[in-house]
């Protein structure tokens, strides 16, 4: 299994980014490309996605900059996101770490990475803007 660390720099301070990348009613914004619509349920959220509607739950807020979140397929299978927004003397850098799952082929892995990376890109465009 192959873990991919993508990272991008946002000319906003840390704080600013985690306001609002930890909020889960602006994953359809950021990350079009897995959140068609998101609602709450309980303690978790139920997001839309191409493949249909997942279960969704972040690590508690915190002043560290972790963003982890849990995401549960309908298969019940459960995949971990690390998520971090860290400071630089410019403002934020955001890191993703993409894991390859077993049964997935490298050309699924490099199409989950340009995803993620497009997704980066639009968080970056809406906080700067």
């Amino acid at each position: 299994m192959r873990t991919l660390n993508i990272t991008v720099d946002i000319a906003v301070e840390p704080d600013a980014v985690m306001a609002f990348a930890a909020d889960p009613r602006n994953l359809p914004r950021w990350a079009p490309g897995f959140a068609r619509g998101i609602a709450p349920e309980g303690d978790e959220w139920v997001v839309q996605t191409e493949q249909g509607p997942v279960r969704l739950w972040f690590t508690p807020p915190n002043a560290d900059g972790i963003l982890d979140h849990v995401v549960r397929l309908p298969n019940g299978a459960e995949i971990m996101n690390t998520m971090r927004v860290l400071a630089h003397a410019t403002g934020s850098t955001v890191s993703f770490v993409l894991h390859q799952h077993a049964g997935m082929s490298e050309a699924q892995f490099a199409q989950d990475a340009e995803l993620v990376r497009a997704d980066l890109l639009n968080l970056k465009a809406l906080l700067e803007d």
